[in-house]
């Protein structure tokens, strides 16, 4: 775990440096989080919608997915890893460092695909352009079976009463320790997945699409991500499932 919290500080560090040029690409791998945001957001439109997945959406995009610095965070774990070491059990600790191994490859991922597209305006079709040319199929999948990997580890943790018992007790020392983010970021992650009771076809949803477009893009088929399209009409129906379900209770 501590090797690859040293891995991510130097990712981010040297992309985030006082360097024109290394300010230039930092800012580059932002607009990459923020487009493949973007497309996350369209293709879990239908979970989004759906109260008993709405949190653990919002936790993928804002938490794990999204644009936000880590760099606070990351010291924070740092700074809690002999305690984490120490108390949690074993799963909860494999779980996290899970969710670390997944954090790096995204962001290496993210890095190598903003270093492809280069000065390039970032369009939908620089996006595939250099997700071709980054490759690496094997690790792309292994990112997804990591994905889903974490998720189950959070939906274990979870039906352990006593652990997130604790975590809530251990609101005001964090936050009076610095470690305030750190907290933030895991409260959000039990709520989220605590409010589910059952994480399975969440996780199993998202497995299953990006391992599609994964094989679209680098199969290189002409309209990868017009399957999202199909997914966010499915989040049309669920609105209007839920409209009529209101009309007919109000009836």
């Amino acid at each position: 775990m501590l090797e690859r919290l040293k891995q991510l500080q130097q990712l981010r560090g040297s992309a985030a440096s006082a360097d024109a040029a290394d300010q230039a690409f930092h800012q580059r791998i932002v607009e990459v989080k923020r487009w493949q945001q973007q497309r996350l957001r369209r293709s879990y439109a239908d979970l989004a919608a759906d109260p008993r997945y709405e949190a653990a959406v919002a936790f993928f995009l804002d938490e794990i997915y999204g644009t936000k610095d880590s760099a606070i965070r990351d010291r924070d774990l740092i700074r809690m890893y002999p305690t984490m070491k120490r108390l949690l059990p074993k799963f909860a600790f494999d779980t996290v460092d899970r969710a670390l191994e997944l954090d790096v490859l995204a962001e290496e991922f993210d890095q190598a695909i903003a270093r492809a597209i280069g000065s390039e305006p970032l369009t939908e079709s620089s996006y595939l352009a250099a997700f071709r040319k980054v490759g690496r199929r094997e690790e792309r999948l292994h990112q997804v079976t990591l994905m889903r990997a974490v998720g189950e580890g959070l939906d274990l943790v979870v039906k352990k009463p006593m652990i997130y018992s604790a975590l809530k007790m251990l609101r005001g020392p964090a936050t009076l320790a610095g470690l305030g983010e750190m907290q933030q970021f895991l409260e959000a992650g039990f709520t989220a997945f605590r409010k589910m009771k059952g994480a399975n076809y969440f996780l199993s949803t998202i497995a299953e699409r990006e391992t599609v477009l994964i094989g679209r893009i680098l199969d290189d088929h002409p309209m990868p991500f017009a399957v999202v399209a199909e997914w966010e009409a499915l989040a049309k129906q669920q609105s209007n499932k839920q409209t009529d379900r209101s009309i007919k209770g109000k009836a």
